[in-house]
């Protein structure tokens, strides 16, 4: 009796032994097996599940990657917040970054994404990072940047290279980047999305007009990183009623939309 005892106890601090040293997790879903990895529990502190990163929906054009859908975030990338400002008032006395939806309707947000202001887009957060530039945040996902003024030009170049990239008007290169759906038809303009880009009507915010929203459906603008003084950027412009795509210059404090391009 006393050898079985014996016998017993070694078998169990075999097990313990080697359990301590190659330890097996299973990682299952809807009771399908979908990975097993052996790991030595004494190399280990603690063990975090994270979910892994969505992909981002993009198109290539020429030599550009770009998202396919307007920019949606209320943070920068590090998740320092970005306040959502209602109040047209406050919105113009603005020098931080701020976004808004379209008309301030959360359900147009769905659609076509935030619009921001350009402060935004620049990463200023607050006075100090207005002064410094090493102290801004980044608006645009990991792997993605804000378009300069140069990168819109290529773009638009691509799409119609008599367009000398959105300086020369007309060109058609805004019909082959507007969505087929969603914009207000215009008599003469067919909206063909031959590129893949997709672009939707999301509006702005005019602060030229006292912050007022331009009628759904008109117009779409988006932001480059680019600035052209203290108080404008460069930004690309579509209208529902013309088939160009042009670049343009307007007042930091406007609210536009953000489509990121890939690094």
């Amino acid at each position: 009796m006393k050898k079985q005892y014996i016998l017993l106890i070694l078998i169990v601090l075999t097990i313990t032994k080697l359990q301590a040293q190659n330890d097996s997790i299973y990682f299952w879903k809807s009771g399908a097996l979908l990975e097993k990895r052996s790991i030595k529990t004494a190399d280990l502190d603690s063990i975090t599940f994270k979910r892994p990163t969505p992909a981002i929906a993009s198109v290539t054009i020429c030599t550009q990657t770009w998202m396919l859908k307007n920019l949606d975030v209320s943070t920068y990338s590090d998740g320092t917040p970005i306040p959502q400002v209602s109040d047209p008032t406050a919105w113009f006395n603005l020098t931080t970054g701020a976004w808004c939806y379209y008309n301030n309707n959360p359900a147009n947000g769905a659609i076509y994404g935030k619009l921001y202001n350009w402060y935004a887009v620049a990463g200023i957060y607050d006075a100090a990072s207005a002064a410094n530039p090493t102290l801004r945040k980044k608006l645009a996902p990991t792997g993605w940047h804000i378009p300069t003024d140069a990168e819109w030009s290529t773009l638009i170049n691509c799409l119609d290279p008599t367009s000398d990239g959105g300086n020369n008007i007309p060109n058609i290169a805004g019909n082959k980047m507007k969505a087929t759906t969603l914009w207000t038809p215009y008599s003469g303009i067919t909206n063909t999305n031959s590129s893949g880009f997709a672009a939707l009507p999301g509006g702005c915010r005019n602060n030229l007009i006292s912050g007022t929203f331009p009628p759904i459906g008109s117009t779409g603008s988006w932001w480059s990183s680019s600035e052209t003084d203290t108080n404008s950027s460069w930004c690309c412009v579509l209208s529902n009623s013309l088939p160009f795509a042009r670049r343009y210059f307007r007042g930091k404090v406007d609210g536009f939309s953000v489509r990121c391009v890939r690094d």
